[in-house]
C-alpha cells in the first residue's frame, strides 16, 4: 500500500465505527498508529520513571566528584607547602616559647613589683601603693593585675608609664585615672598593671 493510498484511507475512515472489543478487525494503518502511540507511552514513561532517578544519581555523582577535585587540589596544594608549613610551625613555637620566658613565673612577681617600684623612684616619683590584686585564672593563664598609686608632675609620670610598659616581663596598663594632687603640677595617678603566668599542667582548669 502507498503512501497516498493510506492517507485516502485513513480520510475515508470513521473512528466511530472502530470496535475496541475487536481490535484484530481494524485497519492495518489503524493498528500501526496504535502501536506506534503505545510505544511512545511506554518509552516516554519509562524514560520518566527511569531515566529521571538515573539523572539525579548522576548529578550526585558530578557534584560529588568535582568536591573530591577540589579536596585534592587542596590537599595537593598542601602537601607542596608542607616544608613551609613546617618551618613556620617551628618558628611559631620558638616565638611562643620566647613569649613565655616574657612571663613571670611564682617567685619573680616579688622581682616584678621591685622593676616597677624602682621604675617609679629613678622617675621621681612618690609612691602612694603597689598592691598585688586577687590572681584571676583563666584556661591557659593566670591574670595578676596590679595597682599602682604614684603622684608625679605629667612628664614623669608619663616616663614611668613608658618604663613600666617596655619592662623585660610582659606588663599590660589598664583603666588609668589622673587627678590633680596638692598644685596644679603635681599629679596622682591611679592605675592597673597587669601581668600574666603560664600555667603548669596541674592547674589548668
Amino acid at each position: 500500500m502507498s503512501l497516498q493510498d493510506t492517507f485516502e484511507q485513513l480520510q475515508s475512515f470513521d473512528f466511530n465505527d472502530l470496535d475496541v472489543n475487536n481490535i484484530g478487525s481494524w485497519p492495518r494503518v489503524i493498528k500501526i498508529i496504535l502501536m506506534l502511540l503505545v510505544f511512545s507511552i511506554v518509552l516516554g514513561g519509562g524514560y520518566y520513571y527511569y531515566l529521571t532517578d538515573k539523572q539525579t544519581l548522576l548529578a550526585r555523582a558530578e557534584s560529588k566528584e568535582q568536591n573530591l577535585r577540589n579536596d585534592y587540589e587542596k590537599k595537593a596544594a598542601q602537601a607542596v607547602n608542607l616544608d613551609a608549613y613546617r618551618a613556620q610551625k617551628i618558628q611559631m613555637e620558638k616565638t611562643f616559647g620566647a613569649l613565655i620566658k616574657q612571663l613571670p613565673s611564682d617567685t619573680e612577681v616579688p622581682g616584678l613589683l621591685e622593676d616597677i617600684t624602682r621604675t617609679a623612684i629613678d622617675n621621681d616619683l612618690t609612691i602612694e601603693s603597689i598592691d598585688l590584686a586577687a590572681e584571676k585564672i583563666t584556661e591557659f593563664y593566670a591574670e595578676l593585675p596590679i595597682d599602682i598609686t604614684v603622684e608625679g608632675d605629667y612628664h614623669k609620670i608619663g616616663s614611668f608609664v613608658s618604663g613600666v610598659a617596655n619592662l623585660s616581663r610582659i606588663v599590660t596598663l589598664h583603666d588609668f585615672n589622673i587627678v590633680p594632687a596638692g598644685s596644679v603640677q603635681n599629679l596622682k595617678m591611679n592605675i592597673r598593671a597587669k601581668t600574666y603566668r603560664y600555667l603548669g599542667d596541674d592547674e589548668e582548669g
